[in-house]
Parts: structure tokens; sequence; C-alpha cells
């Protein structure tokens, strides 16, 4: 089954950039819900509107979620999963897809089986959720090896955090190996980002944002390369790694290469913590990609 927009005609996101006459770029989200509007599919759709790509969701799960912490999460049902993207593809079309929350080994078997539905070589980032900011597990443990085994090696980007890196790297015989053997917690991005391409993605960002520098590290199997940036400690990160890995997918669909999507994505997750709504709640508060604070409506008439 292939990816069809309106009127039939199949989507592609090199149509978008190529022809003369562009598409609007379409971009889901499989990925969790947070309620408290920070991070999860909530943060992914705004970063979708400011990379200029229409967004969809398929939803894993549902959070209860505020700044401060996780109080309960409800995993949606596998087939309503792989309904939700199924019933996008048929009429919209897919030109990326960004893959956070997962949260089950049932669910990342859904998102498998929902993949096969969308057109060959279509992009995809897997942003590895594993644990909240909070502290929060959002990845079952016995669900790690499912995501290994059966989602990296589909991914054109995969973009863990340094603590996510480990862990992946931690759990896999292969990855460790190709660190040669090396306790995982004392490797650095580069290492990391070498044994986790070995897994199978064409290509890993290892993100800064647990760094000593806020430098990402990205490796395609042949250069690696540091993304620099600076820090923002004013600022507020809640949902940081959503918007980095939905823009990364969301310049992906415009016909970005994956170290150019990376370059841009950091931009704009650096941007958006900079900007940050740190008024927002008692904990970290969520990042601003969409320039909300500076946003002031105007009544009609001019009153």
């Amino acid at each position: 089954m292939h990816a069809s927009g309106r009127r039939g005609r199949a989507r592609s996101n090199l149509r978008a950039v190529t022809t003369s006459e562009p598409c609007l770029p379409a971009v889901l989200s499989i990925a969790g819900s947070d309620s408290g509007g920070g991070a999860g599919i909530q943060a992914d759709l705004k970063a979708f509107a400011a990379c200029g790509v229409h967004g969809m969701t398929a939803i894993t799960a549902i959070t209860a979620q505020n700044t401060v912490g996780v109080d309960a999460i409800g995993a949606v049902e596998p087939d309503l999963i792989v309904a939700q993207v199924h019933a996008v593809q048929r009429d919209i079309g897919v030109d990326a897809v960004k893959i956070g929350m997962l949260g089950t080994v049932e669910t990342i078997a859904a998102v498998e089986q929902a993949l096969d539905a969308l057109a060959p070589g279509t992009p995809i980032v897997l942003d590895p959720v594993m644990v909240a900011e909070s502290g929060a597990e959002l990845l079952a443990r016995e669900a790690r090896t499912a995501l290994t085994e059966r989602l990296l090696p589909r991914v054109t980007v995969a973009t863990p955090n340094l603590p996510e890196a480990r862990a992946i790297v931690a759990g896999s015989e292969r990855a460790r190996a190709v660190a040669g053997g090396i306790d995982p917690a004392q490797l650095d991005a580069p290492e990391l980002a070498r044994a986790i391409h070995a897994l199978g993605p064409r290509a890993v960002v290892v993100t800064g944002g647990h760094r000593e520098r806020a430098t990402d590290v990205f490796y395609d199997g042949e250069a690696l390369t540091e993304l620099a940036g600076q820090r923002f400690p004013e600022g507020a990160a809640h949902g940081s790694g959503c918007t980095h890995s939905s823009a990364l997918a969301a310049y992906l669909a415009h016909g970005f290469t994956p170290l150019e999507a990376a370059r841009a994505a950091k931009a704009r997750a650096a941007g958006a913590v900079r900007d940050g709504l740190h008024e927002i709640g008692q904990g970290p508060g969520p990042v601003d990609v969409l320039g909300v604070r500076t946003r002031h409506p105007h009544r009609p008439n001019g009153t």
C-alpha cells in the first residue's frame, strides 16, 4: 500500500520541492499525548507548524502530565494506532514521520505494522523516548530490545539524548562490541553515535542537551560532524527533544539532507528553549517554538 494524497496523486517529499506545482508537506507524529501541552504530540504539532508543514498524529498513549511530573499513562490499543496511520495515509499522504513515545512492546509492533503501509523511502525520525524529564519511565524495560531490533533499522535518523544513547548501547551486544566493550556509561556522544549507527539507522544524532557542551554529534556511517550550539540556562526546555526530532522530520519532508535537517532542527530547538515559557507551571516550563509570548490579539474595529 502506497501513500496517496488528494485526487489520488502519490505524495512525495521530493515532489514538494522539485516540481512546478509543489504541495504542502504533510508530516505524521506517532507519539504520546502530554496533557500539559509541553511535550509529546502537542510539542510536535507546534514544531510542524513552525517549520511550514501540515502536522498529523497517531497517538500511542495518553499521559496525565504537567511540568512537574507524569501522574498516569494509558496505552492506546494497537489496532487503533494502526488505524490512525492508515486513515491519514489513505487520504492525505505522509511525507515524513516522527516517532516519539511508544511505551510497550505491543505498541512497537503496531507501529512497525503501520510503517509497512507507507511509501518506500518515506523519511522516518525516531526519538527514542525512554524517561521523562521528571524521571518517569516512558518505555518499558522489556520494550527497549524491540525498539532497538525492530525500529532502529528502519529509520532515517535516530535522535537519542546522551542517557538514551547509553541505554541503547547497553542493551545491545552488537553495539557494545562496536564500542569496544567499554562500559556505555563511560562513552561520549561520538562513540555512542557510531555504535548506534551499527544497529541500522541511516544516520544518528546524539543531542547535546545532557552533555557538558551543548553540541550535537551527527554520524551517517562516513563522516562524524559536531553541531555546536549555545546553552540557554535561563530558558525552558520541557519538550525540547520532541521539538528537535519533529523539526528534523519536517525539514526532511522539505527535501533537506539528513545533515542539513539536523543543523536546522538544532537551531530551531535551541531557539525554542531560549524563548521557553518558564512562567508556565511549577516545573521546567515548555519550549516556545511558535513565539507565543510575542503574539498579542487585537480586538475587531481597533477597540
